[in-house]
């Protein structure tokens, strides 16, 4: 497989200086963006424990007054490496190689230890017990062209820490390119971990740092990555999905990299750089489906207390548990099709449909040339206009959205949650408090055939939304019964959640857990199928 990242490791340092230069080249007021880092640095450092960094920050707020134009400009270009090479990613492919070989097999055999009875050597070797269970969708083949023609920013939903191992086995068995990808530094803890995502183009992302500067150095790394070719994913959203449902708000500061990428490589009249290329570029959508989430409780807890918006990264998470890792693993693995990756259609930087050949096609059906977008008026050359492309991206972030609701892919679990809730709503006098609905501490009994009558309703919505192209159905859902969605869906709930969610009673089937119920059926809830109540921020 050709892949630009295979030659990442021999322009790193390179390109680390060029992010330097470009960074301090193009400040405006090196003085305030000192001034900015420090005073943002010293505020999150005075209740940590670390006395050195703080220690560090300190002296440069006092420094900063005394400093002459050309001494700021030295101090900035300082501190803009300290940024730059903390967050720069590395590429063995050595490890790849290894990654690509062992990681499969020996995650078949430690999340499924039956597998090396129940297949061959060279089976379990091949990691056929992951095959099973994650599966791919959508245009892979056209997909694998444009790779070779141009430069991939994949877009995926988020919804898991394990989102990015389990892309990465989706882009590994799709037979298409690794890519580089941010990630949160706190996921850096784990040495096993670190070791691989160091190694395997991933970069660090420390989401408590909110000055100006930082955000530039992450910015214009990313930029600079797709300007030389390097494939890239990010995950638009920003944090994992605390409700379950399906992103209806996109954060697209890196994701609109690829645009600035994009215009950078056309500009006349200034030289490219070393190592960029003049490629197109083109987004690729894609959600990721998950029949059980390893981390939905702590997640939808969060979310019901609205705490997601000020507690931007949780640290005591089932992702940091290993018991829970495996005890998902395991039940995961006893599920064929318990987790899909569907690529969407890919699109130019500015939403445009694109072909096997990257021509691009406005929503008529038009061709268009995705370089006159970002010319200008007056003499048709490429300019730079950082309100135009605030706009574009904007406008990208649309079609991703809409990309996200035809993509989905309903599993059992989010078929049933959602009948049950609905349920559960019916017989509840507050049906439209959500908090009153989650906190019920006595046990809501649905006598046996009301609740199939409901997923049998839902199905059938369901297989109408999918007619229409507006969701994907899971097979399990799309040919089973109403008892089997509800068979498959309460031994997956109760098999992984630490307390049962749903149990069918002599008298029906008991909703136990309204919130695990809440956090499943809010997937459903962006197509209309489920209460949009519980999905609000």
């Amino acid at each position: 497989m050709k892949a630009p990242i295979f030659q990442f490791n021999e322009q790193r340092e390179e390109l680390v200086q060029s992010v330097v230069d470009r960074v301090v080249a193009e400040a405006r007021d090196p003085m305030l963006l000192l001034n900015d880092a420090a005073y943002h640095e010293i505020r999150r450092l005075e209740s940590s424990h670390d006395r050195d960094e703080l220690g560090r920050w300190r002296r440069i707020a006092r420094s900063i007054g005394g400093l002459d134009a050309s001494g700021a400009v030295e101090l900035l270009r300082e501190t803009v490496s300290y940024h730059a090479r903390d967050v720069a990613g590395n590429f063995d492919r050595r490890v790849y190689t290894l990654a690509s070989r062992v990681a499969p097999a020996g995650l078949s055999v430690l999340l499924s230890p039956h597998v090396v009875l129940e297949r061959s050597i060279l089976e379990v070797l091949q990691g056929e017990g992951l095959a099973d269970r994650i599966w791919t969708s959508g245009p892979i083949e056209r997909i694998r062209r444009l790779a070779e023609i141009g430069t991939l920013v994949y877009v995926p939903t988020h919804l898991s820490n394990l989102d990015s191992p389990v892309f990465a086995y989706a882009l590994l068995s799709s037979r298409l390119p690794p890519v580089t990808y941010g990630a949160g530094k706190n996921l850096f803890t784990n040495p096993v971990l670190s070791f691989f995502m160091r190694n395997l183009g991933a970069y660090r992302v420390d989401r408590r740092l909110k000055h100006e500067l930082y955000k530039q150095v992450l910015k214009t790394y990313s930029c600079m990555l797709i300007e030389r070719g390097f494939h890239s994913l990010f995950f638009p959203g920003g944090t994992r999905s605390r409700s379950g449902g399906v992103e209806r708000k996109l954060k697209l500061g890196l994701a609109g990299t690829g645009l600035e990428a994009f215009v950078r490589t056309r500009l006349p009249k200034r030289p490219v750089g070393a190592g960029a290329v003049s490629r197109q570029v083109f987004f690729v959508p894609a959600t990721i489906n998950y029949m059980l989430t390893l981390e939905a409780e702590t997640l939808i807890d969060d979310h019901l207390k609205e705490a997601g918006k000020a507690r931007y990264i949780i640290e005591d998470d089932e992702s940091t548990r290993i018991g829970r890792i495996t005890s998902l693993a395991r039940k995961l693995m006893q599920m064929e099709g318990s987790c899909a990756v569907r690529f969407s259609d890919p699109v130019d930087c500015f939403g445009n449909v694109v072909d096997d050949e990257g021509r691009s096609y406005d929503r008529r059906g038009r061709r268009v040339d995705a370089s006159t977008f970002v010319e200008s008026i007056a003499d048709g050359e490429v300019v730079m206009d950082a309100a135009r492309d605030v706009q574009y991206t904007r406008e990208l972030g649309d079609v991703v959205i809409d990309a996200y609701l035809r993509d989905t892919i309903a599993m059992p679990t989010h078929v049933v949650a959602t009948a049950a809730f609905a349920r559960l709503r019916a017989h509840a006098r507050s049906s439209d408090d959500l908090f009153a609905l989650v906190r019920r501490r006595d046990e809501v009994v649905v006598p046996y055939r009301e609740l199939i009558a409901e997923i049998q309703s839902t199905q059938a919505r369901l297989l109408e939304l999918e007619k229409a192209e507006k969701i994907v159905l899971a097979p399990a859902v799309r040919g089973a019964t109403a008892e089997e969605l509800l068979r498959d869906a309460e031994r997956a709930l109760n098999g992984y959640h630490t307390s049962p969610v749903l149990r069918s009673r002599d008298s029906g089937v008991a909703l136990l857990d309204p919130k695990v119920l809440l956090y499943y059926q809010n997937r459903l809830a962006a197509h209309g199928l489920a209460w949009a109540g519980g999905t609000s921020r």
